[in-house]
């Protein structure tokens, strides 16, 4: 487990449901500082203000689901991910959130697997810490299918920068072809594989 407190964000308008998920991190020994949201708007503010290492959403809220909630995290808060914990989804809904960037979904009734699903999923995030926001910007491009010539366009830089900064992002997260951070970008969700 990691030794440093977890910052996590529970987007679950269920006081309940987000105390049992509390306890069962608590229990696998892992450290964390919470708070729960349960609207778009309070979902957008926490992920500015409390900046969490890890977002918890449930599968079902009255008035926005996971998907909607990837998107703003994508947006905001690259490095978190998403993870969500339901009852008992459609295998359709299951797997869709996934295709869309979520980490994975972890069932209510099988709680103990959170804390190592948390793990795994930061250990895989943790490159993304070494690259600038224009970095992950770049990436985000790049994995977008577009050429360096249309990033700099975009991005009204030259296209040595983007050289530059394509240089360096496959430095720093250590991989060095194309195809790899591509990859890398849609296991982190920073695009989804439709994208």
């Amino acid at each position: 487990m990691t030794a440093r407190t977890l910052r996590v964000l529970f987007l679950d308008d269920h006081p309940a449901d987000t105390a049992l998920v509390t306890e069962s991190l608590a229990r696998s020994g892992m450290a964390v500082v919470t708070e729960r949201v349960d609207s778009p708007e309070a979902f957008t503010q926490a992920l500015r203000e409390f900046a969490p290492d890890v977002v918890l959403s449930d599968d079902v809220l009255e008035n926005y689901d996971a998907r909607a909630a990837l998107e703003v995290v994508q947006s905001l808060r690259p490095t978190a991910p998403l993870i969500v914990v339901s009852d008992a989804p459609e295998r359709h809904s299951a797997a869709s959130y996934v295709r869309a960037g979520a980490e994975d979904l972890v069932l209510k009734s099988c709680l103990d697997r959170l804390a190592r699903t948390i793990e795994c999923a930061l250990a895989v995030r943790r490159r993304l810490e070494r690259l600038t926001p224009r970095q992950m910007e770049v990436l985000r491009l790049m994995a977008e299918g577009l050429t360096t010539p249309e990033i700099a366009r975009r991005l009204i830089l030259s296209t040595k920068t983007i050289e530059t900064h394509r240089g360096e992002i496959m430095k720093r997260v250590g991989i060095h072809d194309l195809v790899g951070l591509v990859r890398y970008a849609v296991r982190v969700g920073l695009v989804s594989p439709a994208a």
